[in-house]
C-alpha cells in the first residue's frame, strides 16, 4: 500500500515556475514507477511526465518538454515536477500516480493516487 500526498500548487503568472512535491508513506516507494498527471475542469486526466523507479529514466507529453523537469529522492521517498515557463494552458489540478513496474502514460494502469494540488496560471 502506498499513500501519496502532493503539495507545491498555487496561483503564478504566466512565464513564473512552481515546484511540486509528492510524499510516499511506505518502504516499498523505491520499487514504483512514479507519474504526474493533470486534470482540467471538464477534461479527462492527461498524462504529464513520469519516472521509473531509479530515476534512471523519464518520460514527458509533448507540450512540457523542456519546460517541465520530474525527479526523485528515493531516500526522502518524494518525487518532484519542477515546472518552469509556466502557461495559462497548464492551469489544472495536478495528481500524482504510483504504478508497479515501469512507468506508463495510461493514468488506468497507476494504483495509486493522492488528492491532487491546483496549479493556476494567470496571464
Amino acid at each position: 500500500q502506498v499513500q501519496l500526498v502532493e503539495s507545491g500548487g498555487g496561483l503564478v503568472q504566466a512565464g513564473g515556475s512552481l515546484r511540486l512535491s509528492c510524499a510516499a508513506s511506505g518502504r516499498t516507494f523505491r520499487t514504483y514507477a512514479m507519474g504526474w498527471f493533470r486534470q482540467a475542469p471538464g477534461k479527462e486526466r492527461e498524462f504529464v511526465a513520469a519516472i521509473s523507479w531509479s530515476g534512471g529514466s523519464t518520460d514527458y507529453v509533448d507540450s512540457v518538454k523542456d519546460r517541465f523537469t520530474i525527479s526523485r529522492d528515493n531516500a526522502k521517498n518524494t518525487v518532484y515536477l519542477q515546472m518552469n515557463s509556466l502557461k495559462p494552458e497548464d492551469t489544472a489540478a495536478y495528481y500524482c500516480g504510483a504504478k508497479s513496474g515501469t512507468f506508463n502514460r495510461n493514468p488506468r494502469l497507476y494504483s495509486y493516487w493522492g488528492q491532487g494540488t491546483q496549479v493556476t496560471v494567470s496571464s
